[in-house]
């Protein structure tokens, strides 16, 4: 398939809202393509590269190559060669890097050109892409839709699922069972605004303690034990005693689903950037652990001796889960039986609060495990942290947002007057607000790089984010954990802004 036409598709999906619309242009490719393009076609859509970051810089990307003619790169071509480029390290990496990017946009065309620049800087951005490529695929091979979901939840891998079925047709779908060793995406949660707003979705419901660690799947076959983030990449090297804790139960061949959580000494949680940075330990994991022990949590159980578990009700799961895991291992949780119980389940999450947890989620106890999928029937629910922030910089967007200031710098005041900055986002915006905020800022700019516009700081906004953590990139020595904008404020003046010092004092535990 060439890439020419996939970029044609990409920019079409885009730019319609009609989901029916965008199902049948993605079908369409999928009756072009071959079997061996979809590990390329599925992730190019979605914008994200296969081989994840490059190691390609703006100055790569910002030279002037002139455009090929006409097109001819395929994507598996294209794929290759990142793949080469990626490859590229030792004296004199970045120079040999750069050459051969300027040979992948000189055989590319204007529109490939964009296209790609995009895709390498994480701007082609299609929200629920892999839910309607799911669509896409059964429209073009005439599976029913739920098998081919289902294929993928239980695969865990759209691409193997889109191979099989262009390769074979909907009978390969049959082959794609929950195994043990074989890691599943994850079911997921919506939000919810209240406690009292999820308990009135769901009726009778489970409340549970809702931990900010890292979403881990347990997988024992014996004396077998594979562990699995989110993402379904394999930790189990890393977490011996997360191991060690699954040899321990009861079971001896199961599939479980939780959290693992560094907590101090008093049992309270360690900050967020603490357990991601001992999860993402490769290097001497025996002074790792000791130095910061994670703690399994399990919340649900997929399989156990041999028994897929995925269509039971909630409540069943849960007792499976009673029976096999220790009550200590398992997360807190209260039942609510109606909106009368809402004042309990309320108490439950201020309890939460305070203990230093996120939040909770609700979640239905009727409710199948829908892996892979925001399901209605999990609800999450959690305080939204808000600052009013200063905006010192932005950066001019690419792919859909070329032409536009998109990535803002942020900062928040310091004592001296000055303002510190605290991260970027470009999530939360609108066309109108692109539009809106390219123009305002470019009337404040002070300095184009071509990249960036810096300008002066007057201009308010509202941020909501998550939580804090440490960064020494920063000068305030923290950085804004997933800060999207709410709404511009230009009913406040950059006086009025949050400072540095209320910051940290609300996020103690990430205080330098």
């Amino acid at each position: 398939m060439l890439l020419a036409r996939l970029a044609d598709v990409s920019r079409e999906v885009a730019a319609t809202s009609a989901r029916s619309r965008k199902i049948a242009l993605l079908a369409e490719l999928f009756r072009e393509a071959e079997a061996d393009d979809v590990p390329v076609v599925i992730p190019y859509l979605a914008g994200r590269l296969p081989q994840g970051r490059l190691g390609i810089g703006w100055q790569a990307l910002g030279r002037r190559v002139p455009p090929a003619d006409a097109p001819s790169l395929t994507v598996r071509e294209v794929d290759a060669r990142l793949t080469g480029i990626g490859a590229v390290s030792g004296p004199g990496s970045r120079a040999e890097r750069s050459r051969l990017v300027g040979e992948l946009m000189g055989a590319a065309t204007e529109a490939e050109q964009r296209f790609l620049v995009g895709l390498i800087t994480g701007e082609v951005r299609q929200g629920a892409l892999d839910a309607l490529a799911v669509e896409g695929l059964a429209e073009a091979t005439g599976a029913p839709p739920a098998d081919v979901r289902r294929a993928v939840m239980l695969a865990g891998s759209l691409q193997d699922v889109a191979r099989a079925l262009l390769a074979d047709g909907p009978g390969s779908l049959d082959r794609f069972r929950l195994t043990v060793g074989r890691p599943v995406h994850p079911m997921l949660a919506h939000t919810a605004g209240s406690v009292a707003e999820a308990v009135g979705k769901l009726g009778v419901c489970a409340v549970e303690e809702k931990l900010d660690g890292i979403r881990v799947q347990v997988h024992r076959d014996g004396d077998a034990v594979r562990l699995y983030t989110r993402t379904l990449d394999d930790i189990t090297d890393r977490l011996p005693e997360v191991t060690s804790a699954a040899l321990e139960l009861r079971g001896e061949r199961f599939v479980l689903d939780g959290e693992v959580i560094a907590l101090d000494a008093s049992g309270r949680p360690r900050s967020f950037q603490e357990t991601a940075g001992r999860v993402g330990s490769r290097v001497d994991v025996a002074t790792a652990a000791a130095a910061v022990p994670v703690s399994p949590v399990f919340f649900d159980v997929l399989s156990v001796n041999g028994r897929d578990l995925l269509d039971l009700p909630f409540a069943e799961r849960h007792a499976e889960l009673a029976r096999l895991v220790p009550e200590p291992m398992r997360v807190r949780r209260t039942v609510a039986a109606g909106p009368d119980d809402v004042p309990a389940a309320e108490e439950f999450l201020a309890e939460t609060l305070r203990r230093g947890h996120e939040g909770v989620v609700v979640k239905a106890l009727d409710a199948p495990y829908s892996a892979g999928r925001r399901g209605a029937s999990w609800l999450k629910v959690k305080p939204v942290h808000t600052l009013d922030l200063v905006v010192l910089a932005a950066e001019w967007g690419h792919g859909r947002r070329t032409g536009r200031l998109s990535n803002l710098h942020l900062g928040a005041r310091t004592a001296d007057g000055g303002f510190a900055m605290l991260g970027k986002t470009f999530k939360g915006m609108t066309d109108a607000m692109l539009t809106w905020q390219t123009e305002r800022l470019r009337e404040l700019a002070v300095e184009d790089t071509g990249q960036v516009v810096t300008v002066r700081p007057e201009l308010v906004v509202e941020i909501a984010y998550d939580g804090l953590q440490r960064s020494t990139r920063y000068p305030a020595g923290v950085t804004l954990r997933f800060a999207r904008v709410v709404r511009y404020r230009e009913d406040k003046r950059p006086e009025d802004a949050d400072t540095v010092e209320t910051l940290l004092a609300a996020h103690p535990e990430v205080a330098p």
